[in-house]
C-alpha cells in the first residue's frame, strides 16, 4: 500500500492522532530535517500494538521518534510512518517504591514525581531532555549511572503488534545499550523500582545542583541533541571524556556549514540555524576521525541517522 492511502486508511481508524505533512525541523532538538509524510502519536500501548500490526500486514515503513534527543533527520524529510511516543503515552502510577511509567513519559518530570514521593535513585537523570522509553532504550543517565539500574520490567510491542515483557536480567543492560538497541520493538510502559529517600530536601537539593551544573556546562538556547559521542571507559582511563579528548584535539568551535562543536563543551555539536544533516554528519566524521588518529579509538555516536526512508542508521 502506498502511504497516501495508508495515510487516509490510518486517518479512519485511529482519528485525532495523525499529523499529515510534519516539519521535523520544527519537532527535532537539532532543529533539522524536511518534512514526514505522516506522524502517527498512539495513545495506549492497545493502540501502538494495533498500528503496528496494520502495517506490517499492509507493508507499510515506520521509524518510531520520542523527543528526538538523539536523533538526526534527513535534509530530505521522511517518507514512512513516524511512530511518535510522548505525550499522548505518558501515564505514571506510583505504588510504594514502585513506579509505573508509559514509555512517553518526560524523564525531568519523572525524576521530580519521584522526588517528590520520596523515592530516591534516578535523581541524576533530572536534566535530561527525553522520554523514558529513549531513556531506557540507551540505558541513559548522568555522572556515569543508567536507568537500567532500577528498572524492574519493561513491556515493548515488536513489529507484528505482540506485546513482549522482559524482566531487568533480559534487558541487556550494559553502559549506554540494552537489548532494544538491535531489535525492531517499541517500549511501551516501564516499571521501576527505587529506594525511600530518608532526606527528601538533600535529594532536591541534589537535583538543583545538577541542573546548575547542567546551565553552567553545556549550551542551552541553541538547538543541539546533547551528548554526541558515547564515552568509553577504556578511553576515558586513559585520555578523559569525550569532551575533554575534543577539546585536547583543538576542535571546539570548528564548524562545517551551520554545525559546530560547542565552545562551552565539545562534545556537543550545534546547529547556528542554518545547519543541514550533511553538515552534522560530516562535523561528527571530522571529530571522529581525529580523535581516532590522535589516541587510536573510534568513539561511538550516540546520536543515530533517520533516513528519508525510514532506516536508523549508526553514524
Amino acid at each position: 500500500m502506498g502511504l497516501s492511502a495508508a495515510t487516509d486508511e490510518l486517518s479512519r481508524m485511529f482519528p485525532g492522532i495523525v499529523q499529515r505533512d510534519v516539519p521535523l525541523h520544527a519537532v527535532s532538538r537539532w532543529r533539522i530535517g524536511g518534512s514526514a509524510d505522516l506522524v502517527v502519536s498512539p495513545r495506549s500501548t492497545e493502540e501502538l500494538a494495533r498500528l503496528r500490526a496494520w502495517l506490517l500486514d499492509h507493508g507499510v515503513p515506520s521509524v518510531v521518534i520520542g523527543a528526538t534527543s538523539n536523533l538526526l533527520f534527513a535534509d530530505e524529510g521522511l517518507r514512512a510512518v513516524a511512530i511518535k511516543i510522548g505525550q499522548n503515552l505518558s501515564a505514571l502510577e506510583i505504588q510504594g517504591n514502585r513506579i509505573s511509567a508509559a514509555a512517553g513519559a518526560w524523564v525531568p518530570g519523572l525524576a521530580r514525581r519521584a522526588m517528590m514521593a520520596s523515592l530516591t535513585g534516578i535523581e541524576h537523570t533530572c536534566g535530561i531532555p527525553g522520554t523514558l522509553g529513549g531513556l531506557v532504550c540507551m540505558n541513559g543517565g548522568s555522572q556515569r549511572k543508567g536507568i537500567g539500574t532500577h528498572v524492574r520490567s519493561v513491556t515493548s510491542v515488536d513489529a507484528a503488534g505482540n506485546l513482549v515483557q522482559r524482566d531487568q536480567a533480559a534487558c541487556g543492560f550494559a553502559y549506554r545499550t540494552s537489548t532494544y538497541q538491535s531489535g525492531s520493538e517499541i517500549i511501551a510502559s516501564v516499571e521501576l523500582e527505587l529506594a525511600e529517600s530518608v532526606d527528601k530536601n538533600a535529594q532536591r537539593r541534589e537535583m538543583l545542583e545538577i541542573m546548575r551544573g547542567r546551565r553552567a556546562k553545556f549550551p542551552q538556547k541553541l538547538p543541539n541533541c546533547g551528548s554526541v559521542f558515547v564515552s568509553n571507559p577504556a578511553m576515558y582511563a586513559q585520555y578523559g571524556p569525550p569532551g575533554k579528548v575534543i577539546e585536547d584535539q583543538g576542535l571546539k568551535g570548528h564548524s562545517i556549514g551551520g554545525a559546530y562543536v560547542a565552545p562551552e563543551h565539545a562534545n556537543f555539536i550545534i546547529n547556528d540555524g542554518s545547519a543541514t544533516a550533511g553538515d552534522v554528519l560530516s562535523l561528527i566524521a571530522l571529530v571522529k576521525g581525529t580523535v581516532a588518529s590522535a589516541t587510536g579509538y573510534s568513539m561511538a555516536v550516540e546520536a543515530r541517522y533517520v533516513t528519508a526512508s525510514g532506516l536508523i542508521q549508526e553514524i
